[in-house]
């Protein structure tokens, strides 16, 4: 029943949508800085602030979403908080500021997801689909390289590989590109106020910056199961349908 709430009463608004899409750079600036390791000691913890904000923000976006990206929100949410369990906790590939993992955090990778997820579908983006396709590439490649080279960033270059070989897969979409955008902003935020941190050596042996810009995989590589899963959901609605 508050699935059906969810996904049958909807009012797509496209304009609100890029608003809220573009206005995600200065929501994870502010949002960061409250939860920041200079905020918390110079004045209070903020964090709850941070939570009630992120999920707010998430609300507004997921309503002015159509079907589609709503659908993605939703599951995204999940799948990023078992990935933040993997990633974070089993694996230990990074730490917060404190022990927990924020409540912010997966609702916060839905509102990344959904916002590269609107500029790849802006008439700007399809209209200049081939041109954008050869400036991300030359981009991100030498993104890689560079940060590979000068900051001895090893798991960029291993992950960055493995994200063009996923791209490859996926006829270089502009999505992931736009995806991955979004990524590299809000790590660069997080990492800079310390809400979060990278260690220096992934799994002990490779060596990474903090952040590593090769982690823009992990949200493709999450994405192309985000959309395996959507899929098994609409055929089992409309199984049940029939």
């Amino acid at each position: 029943m508050i699935t059906s709430f969810f996904f049958n009463n909807q009012k797509h608004q496209p304009k609100a949508q890029l608003f809220l899409a573009f206005f995600f750079t200065v929501f994870t600036i502010v949002a960061l800085g409250i939860d920041s390791v200079f905020f918390t000691n110079h004045y209070f913890d903020g964090r709850i602030i941070v939570n009630f904000a992120a999920i707010s923000y998430f609300s507004l976006l997921f309503f002015m979403a159509d079907l589609a990206l709503r659908k993605l929100m939703f599951m995204m949410v999940f799948l990023s908080y078992i990935g933040e369990l993997i990633f974070c906790k089993l694996l230990g590939m990074y730490d917060y500021r404190t022990q927990f993992i924020p409540l912010y955090v997966p609702f916060g990778h839905a509102i990344v997801y959904a916002s590269g997820y609107i500029f790849a579908h802006t008439n700007w983006v399809i209209n200049n689909e081939k041109r954008l396709q050869k400036f991300f590439a030359v981009f991100f490649i030498t993104l890689f390289l560079a940060v590979g080279v000068l900051l001895n960033d090893i798991f960029s270059l291993i992950f960055g590989v493995l994200f063009f070989v996923l791209l490859k897969r996926k006829h270089w979409q502009n999505l992931y590109y736009c995806i991955a955008l979004c990524v590299i902003f809000i790590e660069l935020v997080g990492t800079y106020f310390q809400c979060w941190t990278w260690v220096p050596k992934t799994y002990g042996v490779i060596p990474a910056a903090n952040p590593p810009m090769g982690a823009v995989f992990f949200y493709a590589g999450g994405d192309v199961l985000l959309v395996k899963i959507i899929s098994v959901w609409d055929k089992r609605k409309q199984k049940t349908i029939a």
